[in-house]
């Protein structure tokens, strides 16, 4: 098993803002926002953790016609081009945005009706934290739906992944996906941090070759 080799928690430049908005998650984005809304009651405002360029809160609200979004990240040049994607799509009232450290959250307890995350827990080099403020800040009867990259076996299945899903990228997209995969958790080690919050370990599933996913609700 490839040892996991940490990326930068923040990834805040100019260029990797760019790289990583143009790089097409279009179906990926979709499949998480569907599979998302097959567990989510529909009501509430959605906590969107690591939003990235804001595509996942765009994609919620067009499949969700009243869906209303608190996105969050930490990376300003990520979060200035949300804000130019969010008003091009005409959004920016169902949509906001906010500069947030997800391992501290400024929200109460139980301030969310859900929590969506999309590819944060390979950033944070000990993620329980983020998880734990997940947990407390989701209403009772709410639910968590979190996806991220799975480690690859060894270094020529991690090839194998970049050259199937980003081999009409540019080098540095194809070196940010690379080490987005080494960063990644195993299967084991997501439920092993699952558990540790007292949360249901067999909740955590391999739900592509490359995505786990952990779906639960907050009682």
């Amino acid at each position: 098993m490839l040892p996991r080799v940490l990326e930068p928690e923040v990834m805040d430049t100019p260029e990797e803002a760019r790289d990583y908005d143009s790089m097409d998650h279009s179906e990926v984005n979709r499949l998480f926002v569907a599979d998302f809304l097959k567990v989510y009651a529909g009501a509430g405002v959605v906590l969107d953790l690591g939003t990235g360029t804001a595509r996942i809160p765009i994609e919620l609200c067009r499949q969700h016609a009243t869906a209303r979004v608190h996105a969050i990240d930490l990376a300003e040049h990520m979060l200035d081009l949300a804000e130019e994607n969010v008003r091009r799509a005409g959004l920016l009232d169902r949509i906001r945005l906010q500069k947030v450290d997800a391992k501290g959250l400024p929200f109460d307890d139980h301030s969310f009706a859900a929590v969506a995350s999309n590819s944060i827990i390979h950033h944070i080099p000990a993620p329980a934290a983020v998880v734990g403020e997940m947990i407390r800040v989701t209403k009772p009867g709410g639910v968590i739906f979190v996806r991220d990259l799975l480690r690859p076996g060894d270094r020529a299945e991690l090839d194998h992944i970049v050259h199937t899903y980003a081999g009409d990228a540019n080098a540095h997209q194809q070196k940010m996906f690379a080490e987005s995969l080494h960063a990644a958790l195993t299967l084991e080690e997501v439920r092993a941090l699952v558990e540790t919050v007292s949360m249901d370990p067999n909740d955590v599933k391999a739900t592509s070759d490359r995505h786990w996913t952990w779906a639960a609700k907050i009682s």
